[in-house]
């Protein structure tokens, strides 16, 4: 990734009522500002923003696209939702994606809605009933995540193999030909909630934090030293993973963003995605390159 003082940037462009040349636009402008290191996209079969029947590019077909037209950038969704697809599915497609990056995937994964209720469960349900696809409780959901991130990486890296869980069973599971990228790619698990963020411990190169409204300073610390607590009972070094966050940008309010960013930093996040929403205007990264990175890190 390419680092400024210690921090990484990424750009997000969400993938609703936008088109497609657009998004390849902005993201070949990614591609040559030094200061970005990444693209993302985001992972719903429904759009979230404004009414169900609004157009919205289906995520994995779309990063395959912009991947080839692409050259340094890293790319991937923050995040994919695990309950949209098998995890070996997932795997192969990512290993596609990889190759047509020249190595350049990072997988992000996330639990999926689940029937927990709450905010934006409505949707959830929406999203879900619309491609045939249950909700499930959150504990199975986690569980079902940490599975999923033991076959994805064993089908990365291992000949055929069985694999028998409570959630998935495999015979003869086999992923040929595997990335670019050995082992494989590093894989960003999104999470917030605490017992989560134990998968994140387990599993995780890279820990992202989803957005607003989660960025109470004090409670982003409180997760941070959880999740520190969760790697020291493990064993894992809790710097081995990297911390991530992710940021929506007005365009009329830079100095807001601005604020954020600098106490993001403060907080310990070293890699920071700054997400606009469309229409995606002219020259988007060279202005977050210019307004939001350089004068926050110069």
């Amino acid at each position: 990734m390419a680092i400024v003082n210690g921090v990484s940037f990424g750009l997000k462009t969400t993938q609703v009522n936008v088109d497609y040349a657009d998004l390849v636009r902005v993201w070949r402008e990614a591609d040559e500002v030094p200061v970005l290191a990444d693209a993302w996209l985001w992972d719903h079969l429904v759009p979230i923003i404004g009414p169900p029947t609004t157009p919205g590019h289906e995520g994995w077909t779309l990063l395959a696209a912009l991947a080839a037209q692409t050259s340094r950038i890293r790319l991937g969704h923050l995040v994919t939702s695990n309950r949209f697809r098998s995890p070996a599915l997932l795997a192969k497609m990512a290993a596609t994606v990889d190759i047509v990056s020249g190595g350049r995937l990072v997988l992000g994964l996330g639990v999926g809605a689940t029937d927990a209720h709450g905010e934006g469960q409505e949707f959830a349900a929406r999203e879900h009933a619309a491609y045939g696809l249950p909700l499930v409780p959150p504990a199975e959901g986690r569980a079902a995540l940490a599975e999923a991130c033991t076959i994805v990486r064993r089908l990365w890296s291992e000949p055929p193999f069985d694999f028998d869980g409570e959630h998935y069973r495999l015979r003869g599971a086999v992923c040929e030909p595997k990335p670019v990228q050995r082992p494989g790619p590093p894989l960003l698990l999104g999470a917030w909630g605490p017992r989560s963020l134990r998968v994140v411990a387990e599993h995780a190169d890279v820990w992202n934090v989803p957005g607003p409204p989660h960025f109470d300073l004090a409670l982003l610390r409180e997760r941070t030293a959880l999740l520190d607590r969760y790697c020291a009972e493990i064993g894992r070094d809790p710097a081995s993973i990297a911390r991530s966050v992710q940021l929506i940008v007005e365009y009329d309010q830079p100095a807001a963003a601005r604020a954020t960013v600098e106490e993001l930093i403060e907080a310990g996040f070293g890699h920071i995605v700054l997400s606009v929403r469309p229409p995606l205007r002219d020259g988007v990264a060279h202005w977050l390159a210019d307004e939001i990175i350089g004068r926050v890190v110069s």
